[in-house]
């Protein structure tokens, strides 16, 4: 059965740091990408992050790109998202996915690559985490 577990939203005040780890199984990690999406309420799910399978390359959406890090420990099947400086608008559940062809992923999260996939085409999501932020 594949899982993809997230954990460790919570909630924090604005400028803090949060750590979610999303811990796989039931398919082959190491061929997957890994990506963390987002959604707020009464908006879309926005692609935040994602790293590569074939070389750990690091992606990041502009409302990311120098507060948050994403890593992968390949011997745990787990990828971290580190969140630093906060802010009340990160407030969302945040969902990890698996795509085996990560270029579904980069469409939610890099705007040149192109047109935006359908979130079905991404292979496999988790349950999401909370994370708010508070004023």
């Amino acid at each position: 059965e594949v899982q993809l577990q997230a954990s460790g939203g919570g909630l924090v005040q604005a400028g803090g740091s949060l750590r979610l780890s999303c811990a796989a199984s039931g398919f082959d990690f190491d061929d997957y990408a890994i990506g963390w999406f987002r959604q707020a309420p009464g908006k879309e799910r926005e692609g935040v992050s994602c790293i590569a399978s074939s070389d750990g390359a690091k992606y990041y959406a502009g409302s990311a790109k120098g507060r948050f890090t994403i890593s992968g420990d390949n011997a745990k099947n787990t990828v971290y998202l580190q969140m630093s400086g906060l802010k009340p608008e990160d407030t969302a559940v945040y969902y990890c996915a698996a795509g085996k062809i990560i270029y579904y992923l980069l469409t939610h999260i890099l705007p040149d690559v192109g047109k935006k996939s359908d979130l079905g085409d991404v292979d496999y999501w988790g349950r999401g985490t909370q994370v708010t932020v508070s004023s």
